[in-house]
């Protein structure tokens, strides 16, 4: 990609998309083509299409999506899975039409099956079921890999997709019923230490272990694979290491301030035992993340506070 290249970031306002958008801008991309959901609903063909023939983007970075924690990924199934298939099959057929060089499909590791071998290598896909709770997501997800790769196959499309581990940075999502795990902690963690409550109640056992990935590292290696990667099929994004959910519990209790006693629920569903990527596909190519656990969630929870106090 050359600086001067027309580059569309679908998503631009979310956690990912906002990244990807800050890394393009340090890297001096100035040519950047930029919509609101407000002002072009993607799962509207028609509205995609005409989109993409007036502006005709060089490169494309997939990051809009519907998401949402274990709760609205649970109850919101239709939703999930009608949403995010219309906004990745207009955008990956508007973008065969209207010639763009190469984009990039984003996903989720929700794509493996519930019980795979862990850590998660590329080929674990479809190999079982999936996990009940965002199975819907999880679909839809695996359906855009294969888009790709049948564009790649068909139409000789530079279409390429990575699947990042579970995320967290600026611009992450804190409502209570559509969070994922890390910021619903640190909103929680927040509150009590504000209101001084006695206890914090988690869902699940805690025992479940979770890889996290700071947006900007996400970033870092999508601009990485624009550079570098060219294949069908994908690649995981992740740090390469895990933590139990009780373990996530005791470090944001920590950095907020917290000195009150934590509870567990396990009435309440665990998800997937462990979601661990194997990222020896991406470190071969030369790209590993840098941002710490702790280091990024001290900077999330500063970030945090300041809007919350």
């Amino acid at each position: 990609m050359n600086k001067e290249a027309k580059v569309y970031v679908a998503g631009h306002r979310g956690m990912v998309g906002s990244a990807i958008l800050r890394k393009l801008q340090s890297e001096g991309f100035t040519n950047l083509v930029l919509r609101t959901s407000a002002e072009l609903d993607l799962r509207d063909q028609q509205a995609t299409l005409s989109f993409m023939e007036t502006e005709r983007p060089d490169y494309v970075l997939l990051a809009a999506a519907k998401v949402g924690g274990i709760l609205a990924n649970n109850i919101y199934r239709a939703d999930f899975l009608y949403d995010n298939l219309m906004i990745q099959n207009n955008v990956i057929h508007s973008a065969y039409r209207t010639g763009v060089k190469k984009l990039l499909f984003l996903g989720s590791s929700c794509i493996y099956p519930k019980l795979a071998p862990q850590p998660l290598k590329e080929e674990y896909l479809l190999t079982g079921e999936l996990e009940p709770t965002n199975e819907p997501y999880a679909i839809a997800k695996i359906a855009g890999i294969k888009l790709c790769d049948a564009y790649r196959s068909q139409y000789g499309c530079n279409f390429i997709s990575a699947m990042p581990t579970n995320l967290y940075g600026p611009n992450d999502n804190y409502d209570p019923s559509s969070s994922h795990v890390l910021p619903a902690l640190i909103r929680k963690f927040h509150e009590a230490s504000r209101d001084k409550a006695p206890s914090v109640t988690l869902w699940g056992s805690g025992k479940p272990r979770r890889e996290f990935l700071h947006a900007d590292d996400l970033a870092d290696a999508c601009y990485f694979l624009m550079q570098h990667y060219d294949e069908a099929g994908y690649v995981n994004i992740g740090w390469g290491e895990d933590i139990e959910i009780k373990e996530l519990a005791q470090l944001i209790k920590k950095i907020s301030g917290y000195t009150g006693d934590i509870i567990h629920d396990t009435s309440k569903p665990d998800g997937t035992p462990r979601k661990l990527m194997d990222v020896t596909k991406l470190r071969n190519m030369g790209w590993q993340a840098s941002i710490s656990l702790e280091e990024g969630i001290r900077k999330v929870y500063q970030d945090y506070i300041k809007v919350n106090n």
